[in-house]
This record gives C-alpha cells, structure tokens and sequence, in this order.
C-alpha cells in the first residue's frame, strides 16, 4: 500500500510570508509551487525548489489564473488561447527553476478557482490538459479524482494522478464545498485523519452527507495555508505509517 501527500507551497511573495513550507517538506513527498500568478515570486520560486530538492520532495507546478489580490480564488474568464499560454507560461518557469537547482519538474497541478473550474467544465479542463501536454507530455497532472480535468488529462494522453484533499469536505457529485459554505474547511487535526482514513478505508470520496464514489487514489493535498497544517500532516503521516501505508513520491505512483 503506497499513497502520496502533497501540499501547495511557495504561497509568500515579496515581504509577504504564507505558511510553514520548510516544516511541511519534511512531512510531504510532492510539492506543488505556486508561479507567480496567485502568489510566490522568482525567489521565494527558487528557494521553495532548493529546499524541496534537498528534502527528496518531487516537484509541481501550481498554475493559477493572474490574481494575486485574490490568491486565486476567483474565478475568471479566459480565451482558451489566452489561458493556455498563461499555462503554458507558469509550468515553464517552474521547470526553469528546476532545473536551475539540478532539478525535474514532475507534475502539474492548477490551483484555486482554476482548479475547481476545471474540475466541471470539460472545455476548460482540456485547455489546461493541452497546455501542461505542450511543455512537456511526460508529465504527471495531479487533478482531482472523478473531475473534468482527470478525464482531460487522461485524453490529452498525460499520465494522471488522482488526488483527494485531506481538509476540504465533499458534495455528492464528488466536488468540494465551496469555502462560503459551513464546514467546507476542516480544521480539526483528529477530523482530517479520520476524514482521510475514512476514504481509504472505503476506496473512494466521501461526501458530507455520507455518500461514497469509488474511485483510484493517488495523492492527498494538506493544504500549506490551512492553520495548523504542519501537526495535520504529522499526524496524518504517522497514522498512515502506523497502518502500514509507504509515502511516497508522486512520480513512484504512477509507475
């Protein structure tokens, strides 16, 4: 039994300061960096990238759509042309950066509304799914299990990853909450190992009400901005060490 954490890091930007990454990266085995569109700059990129390759942590991208005053969160409307370059744009930068440090890139993984946009909308989710293809088709898109973006990414001919996320709730057509809504977020660290043993356990998402959708599952997002996000991912990787699950590099997933 292997399973993969992941967490989206490189959220500072400028003077700014997001999350506890270098604590994290020494829990999770991928991160997923942000590229400057939501947040992150060329040197909280770089030195992101230096401490997760020195972790043994594989590398993301974390493209978003150009809102920083919004972290991302907002959903925008984009030209296809115009989103994939903005795409295309942010995975190789990251890729850049990676190799700069001796490094691969090894996924993608789109980030806020772009992401849940993507997850419901076929159209878009094929736009990104071509834009991650056209920088490189070797590699992973890390979408989230039974959404538009995994089956785009599965017709765009890349590998898919199928992610579940450790502290987001689920409705039953197998998408999150949207955070305006009661318990979208769960911030108890005992809630978010249940709530991901739980998944495990049946072999599939489980929405608030109690319905499961089996499903593959690859990866589990702890996210970096949540607060208390270090000691969740603690203890979630110790129960799952404790019950006999390997942590693994995204890339070792899929091979």
């Amino acid at each position: 039994m292997k399973i993969n954490l992941n967490a989206d890091l490189g959220e500072s930007f400028g003077a700014w300061k997001m999350g506890e990454d270098a604590a994290l990266l020494q829990v999770v085995r991928s991160a997923n960096i942000a590229c400057g569109f939501h947040a992150g700059d060329p040197l909280v990129m770089r030195d992101t990238v230096r401490t997760a390759l020195a972790a043994g942590v594989s590398l993301g991208a974390h493209p978003a759509y150009p809102d920083l005053e919004g972290f991302g969160r907002r959903p925008m409307t984009m030209a296809p042309a115009e989103l994939e370059a903005t795409v295309i744009y942010q995975v190789g930068a990251l890729a850049g950066m990676a190799a700069a440090e001796g490094g691969r890139l090894s996924h993608v993984k789109p980030h806020g509304a772009l992401n849940n946009q993507a997850c419901e909308d076929a159209a878009l989710a094929d736009t990104v799914a071509r834009a991650v293809r056209a920088v490189d088709r070797e590699l992973i898109l890390l979408a989230p299990a039974l959404s538009e973006l995994h089956a785009a990414g599965e017709r765009a001919g890349l590998r898919v990853a199928a992610e579940i996320f450790a502290d987001r709730a689920y409705t039953d057509a197998a998408t999150l909450v949207p955070r305006s809504q009661p318990g979208a977020v769960l911030h108890g660290h005992d809630e978010i190992v249940a709530h991901v043993l739980r998944m495990l356990a049946v072999g599939g998402i489980v929405a608030q009400g109690g319905k499961v959708m089996k499903t593959p599952m690859h990866s589990i997002c702890v996210h970096g901005d949540t607060p208390g996000a270090v000691e969740s991912a603690r203890r979630l990787a110790a129960r799952l060490l404790a019950a006999g699950w390997e942590l693994r590099p995204l890339p070792e997933m899929l091979a």
